[in-house]
């Protein structure tokens, strides 16, 4: 997801801050990055499609939009444990690193994979619903 930055990649890692930390110097590099704008219209993203499932009930069509928006979500999402080196455990002297030693990074990015499954549901529920409304044959 780099191309969304105004910084290169690797640069990213010297302003990475502990959870739960405020240093002012890794804030602003973050401001001139765009991380938090990205940030935010992510967040605004991941919402409305939330907001397009819960439209089942009155709107199935929607719905099955969003879930087929959130199964393109969450590959994306999964793709990073193969791009991003910091999803494992680093070698850092323990012998237990590296795949399948998941990161606090790389378990964050494994709960794409129920959302991935609850995706396919609701996309199925959502077309046969909305067919069913057509009055169309499902299977």
């Amino acid at each position: 997801m780099s191309f969304f930055y105004h910084h290169p990649a690797p640069e990213y890692q010297k302003f990475m801050n502990k959870e739960g930390e405020l240093n002012l110097a890794h804030r602003d590099w973050h401001e001139t990055n765009g991380t938090y704008p990205f940030a935010i219209g992510l967040g605004i993203v991941i919402v409305s499609i939330g907001v397009l499932i819960a439209l089942h009930p009155v709107l199935p069509q929607f719905a099955a939009v969003g879930s087929f928006l959130l199964i393109l979500m969450a590959c994306t999402t999964l793709s990073f444990l193969i791009t991003t080196p910091e999803a494992w455990v680093p070698a850092l002297g323990d012998a237990t690193h590296g795949f399948p030693y998941l990161s606090g990074v790389g378990r964050l990015v494994v709960k794409d994979a129920i959302m991935l499954g609850g995706a396919f549901v609701t996309l199925a529920d959502s077309a046969k619903a909305y067919l069913r409304r057509l009055k169309l044959p499902t299977a």
